[in-house]
């Protein structure tokens, strides 16, 4: 039964990232015709912006190797497909394929930027100044995915103004939105406020954000809530609850896509996706991953059918 809750958004747009950010932490690569269909299908479950791939050198991430070759494969979908470039050589490498929406991936600790990128946050955002840059002179649109913004498994709580002094260094570069990662999923909602709370007060308007949270304590909804009661209307979500991150070994899944649906369904806040369509594209991809979906909503659904 739909309720609506007062002051919250009328529509919000799911910024999905399973076949990305959800697969790129398989243990073994998908095949490419399986990815393509994979988003064909997303697409016609009604998501309209669906990260694709990552321009990543295939020795970090060798589940996204096959980029230059999924990516022409994506030519008839009819959603926006962003993908991930880390440097000036991966967005080479999306341009001359067509890209016109790209993604950096940031930090917002030293230990995790060390690990994830071999440099310190200083030295990241000095990398992206021209990957950004450039992409902004091809009038692409990029977006900033800020990792560890609530926590990281070395350094632990992050504070928040940490946190924002590297958001606003990310949209200072030109980024046109900003994904504030819970990557261990250790955030909850009072917390979500408040770090939203500074970004505001420092100037950062609340429509230039989105939020990816991953459920390792069951507070993705919870925190997803809480920031569509600030307003937020991006939220990135996997499909069937796919995906962690290959460098953060306590990161379990991210927010399934489907699981959020339902909430937002059940709120009456519009998203354009069709639910039974998009369990179905999960029960697919599980089938083909040889293990069932973790996303509540897919079991709960695939069961009764």
């Amino acid at each position: 039964m739909t309720v609506p809750d007062p002051g919250l958004p009328a529509r919000v747009r799911i910024h999905e990232v399973g076949a990305r950010d959800g697969l790129q932490n398989e243990q073994t690569a998908v095949p490419t015709e399986v990815k393509a269909e994979f988003v064909h299908r997303l697409a016609a479950a009604g998501l309209t912006t669906i990260e694709a791939t990552s321009f990543v050198h295939p020795k970090w991430v060798p589940q996204l190797a096959d980029a230059e070759e999924l990516f022409p494969l994506l030519a008839d979908v009819d959603a926006a497909l962003p993908v991930l470039v880390p440097n000036e050589r991966g967005l080479d490498r999306a341009l001359t394929l067509g890209a016109t929406r790209i993604a950096v991936f940031g930090s917002a600790t030293e230990t995790f930027a060390a690990r994830n990128l071999n440099r310190t946050v200083a030295e990241s955002l000095a990398m992206f100044e021209p990957v950004v840059a450039r992409a902004k002179e091809q009038r692409a649109h990029v977006r900033g995915y800020l990792s560890m913004c609530f926590g990281d498994p070395w350094e632990g709580a992050v504070p928040v103004p940490q946190v924002v002094r590297t958001a606003k260094a990310l949209l200072d570069l030109g980024c046109d939105e900003l994904s504030l990662g819970d990557t261990i999923g250790v955030a909850t909602p009072g917390h979500v406020r408040a770090l939203l709370s500074a970004l505001n007060e420092e100037g950062v308007a609340t429509e230039r954000i989105g939020v990816h949270f991953h459920d390792t304590y069951g507070q993705a909804l919870s925190n997803t809530h809480a920031a569509l009661q600030h307003g937020v209307t991006t939220v990135d979500a996997s499909a069937g609850g796919l995906g962690g991150c290959p460098y953060a070994k306590s990161a379990t899944g991210n927010l399934a896509t489907e699981d959020l649906v339902w909430m937002l369904d059940g709120l009456g806040i519009e998203t354009g996706v069709d639910l039974a369509a998009l369990t179905a594209t999960s029960v697919w991809m599980a089938e083909r991953l040889g293990r069932p979906s973790p996303s509540r909503t897919v079991r709960a659904l695939s069961h009764k059918e």
